[in-house]
């Protein structure tokens, strides 16, 4: 058995002082989801609540209401038709929202009607191992699929829930998606 010196005692001390202080300060500094969405809103409108940087269907601003055009909602579990993986919904743009660059790599000219379409930003199962984490996709290339859990590291960030048929949002993300 080894013997316990000094170093020791004040390596114990050093690391039991750190994870109290950092528990301490994720307490003094924590948001509720209220809070994080009035950041949301501070830093990405202006005062004509267009957003700036708001590409890849990211959550930054209310979707409301939610346009007709949109066919599938936040929490579906989709599946890709040509390429055969799995997600789930965590965003959707009414129209591709991108860096230019993007747009012109993704969509060659027999292919700019698929700008104009629904596009959805995607949490991709990890059992499907393509090695890639959410991807942006137009809409016609999805189809829903019930019954299917997805596993991926993040989903505990957007979703509280599976409900058999879809995932049951957090609060902050059904702030900003209410109407799906």
């Amino acid at each position: 058995m080894p013997t316990i010196n000094a170093v020791m005692i004040i390596q114990l001390c050093v690391l039991v002082a750190a994870f109290s202080a950092q528990y301490l300060l994720s307490q003094w500094y924590r948001a509720d989801s209220s809070q994080s969405l009035q950041v949301i809103e501070r830093n990405w409108y202006n005062e004509d609540e267009e957003y700036i940087h708001a590409y890849f269907a990211e959550p930054t601003r209310i979707r409301s209401p939610r346009p007709e055009s949109v066919q599938f909602k936040v929490g579906m579990v989709i599946m890709h038709k040509q390429l055969g993986y799995s997600g789930v919904i965590i965003g959707w743009d009414v129209e591709a929202r991108a860096p230019e660059e993007w747009l012109k790599q993704r969509y060659p000219p027999e292919k700019q009607y698929l700008r104009k379409s629904p596009h959805y930003r995607i949490l991709v199962n990890i059992s499907n191992r393509i090695g890639i984490s959410t991807v942006y996709i137009p809409e016609e290339n999805l189809k829903v699929i019930t019954g299917y859990e997805v596993i991926h590291p993040d989903l505990k960030v957007y979703f509280s829930k599976y409900d058999g048929a879809k995932y049951i949002m957090q609060p902050w993300l059904k702030q900003i998606y209410p109407h799906d």
